[in-house]
């Protein structure tokens, strides 16, 4: 029912939005004018970017710079199952670049497309070969391909790395920090010739038990019938995915936005100003990250669920109580892989310490092969994406990275 009234409204306003996105199209062809049409000018553009959109944007890198030479970068898709696609940044070969270790990028499934973490990936094109875990929306899987849980998404993540093969790093952004934790000891256990030489996890809820954030009393306040009654919805008819169980992306986008609402207010001032007084490029700026950030992306509700009681409710992976089908979890079976854990100062999503619990669970990592940095005045995007990501966090994960190489 609570996805039913959501689409019906967005049906109802679709007309509306488009009216708006017209009249703006309009206006900015015109002469810039002074005073009211300006003004009329920047409040259309404003308003044309407050939609909700449910298709994953763009990564837009078709280049990157390496010895100050473009290069160009294309989309290649090699692994595509029902909930996700492994996609792989692909060089231009004719460039005749050094052999670049590669990396798994895991992206959350969280409400959020993997194109979150553009950044990210534009920054570790420079020296690396990318991969990433490219999630589907889940409005837009049919239900024949069944649920997906956490269970599964540590099988992805499994023969996605496989798929990269022997050599491989795993780079893990906040929530899929456990999955890439257990996947990685998943592997190691079996002696997998393509268990991770380095794993690298930013910001992610390995032990939710220290330093609570808001985040995880929200998570801890109501039992976990509570989050499956109250949100989680059937999709709507008019998707591939039509009475499959999810929890909505607006939802998330809802939750997000709420605890940091004059933040928004204030961002959405400025782009109006910054467009009223003729500062395109830094209205642009903010206008691309709210055409990212309104772009949702539904999740299944197994995987949902299961998060929110394996993760944030009875912590299993720090207690030692994760499984993995009929298997237990075991961090102390990697040995051989590095491991570097990142937390940002001011995350009020994964606060420090939670993070770095991962390093303890990995005891049989020797002392050379782990590190851990916790970045100085930067939130939770700060920890993978902004200056502080490019100039002072990237290094130590590239000097990891290619340490871990031999």
């Amino acid at each position: 029912m609570l996805y039913s009234t959501y689409q019906l409204q967005s049906d109802l306003i679709s007309p509306l939005h488009l009216l708006v996105r017209q009249l703006g199209r309009k206006q900015r062809t015109r002469p810039a004018g002074h005073g009211a049409a300006r003004r009329i000018s920047a409040a259309l553009d404003v308003l044309s970017r407050l939609q909700l959109t449910h298709e994953r944007p763009a990564y837009g890198i078709d280049h990157v710079l390496l010895g100050g030479e473009p290069v160009s970068v294309s989309e290649e898709r090699v692994l595509t199952l029902p909930f996700g696609t492994l996609l792989h940044f692909r060089k231009d070969p004719a460039a005749a670049l050094p052999q670049q270790p590669r990396v798994l990028l895991a992206a959350p499934m969280s409400g959020y497309f993997a194109t979150l973490l553009r950044e990210t990936v534009r920054t570790l094109l420079l020296d690396h070969d990318v991969y990433i875990t490219d999630w589907h929306n889940a409005r837009d899987v049919a239900l024949r391909h069944g649920e997906f849980g956490l269970d599964d998404y540590i099988g992805y993540l499994m023969r996605f790395i496989a798929t990269v093969g022997p050599g491989c790093h795993v780079v893990a952004v906040c929530q899929p920090c456990v999955a890439a934790l257990a996947a990685t000891a998943l592997l190691a256990e079996d002696d997998h010739p393509a268990q991770p030489r380095s794993l690298t996890l930013m910001a992610g809820p390995v032990d939710c038990r220290v330093n609570p954030t808001e985040v995880n009393r929200l998570a801890n306040s109501k039992p976990l019938n509570w989050f499956e009654r109250n949100l989680i919805s059937r999709v709507p008819p008019g998707h591939a995915g039509f009475l499959r169980r999810v929890y909505p992306g607006f939802l998330q986008l809802t939750a997000f936005m709420s605890m940091n609402l004059a933040r928004h207010e204030q961002s959405l001032r400025q782009m109006y100003e910054h467009l009223v007084e003729g500062r395109a490029e830094e209205a642009r700026a903010i206008g691309q990250f709210y055409d990212e950030y309104l772009a949702v992306n539904d999740l299944p509700a197994e995987f949902y669920l299961e998060t929110v009681d394996k993760v944030f409710q009875t912590f299993a992976l720090a207690q030692g109580k994760l499984s993995w089908g009929y298997r237990t979890v075991r961090p102390a079976a990697i040995r051989r892989t590095a491991l570097l854990t990142v937390e940002g100062e001011r995350d009020d999503i994964c606060a420090v310490g939670q993070t770095v619990a991962a390093q303890d669970l990995c005891p049989n990592v020797r002392p050379y092969l782990k590190a851990h940095h916790v970045q100085t005045g930067v939130g939770h995007y700060g920890v993978f994406s902004g200056r502080k990501w490019n100039q002072q966090i990237y290094p130590r994960v590239r000097d990891l990275i290619h340490a871990s190489m031999g």
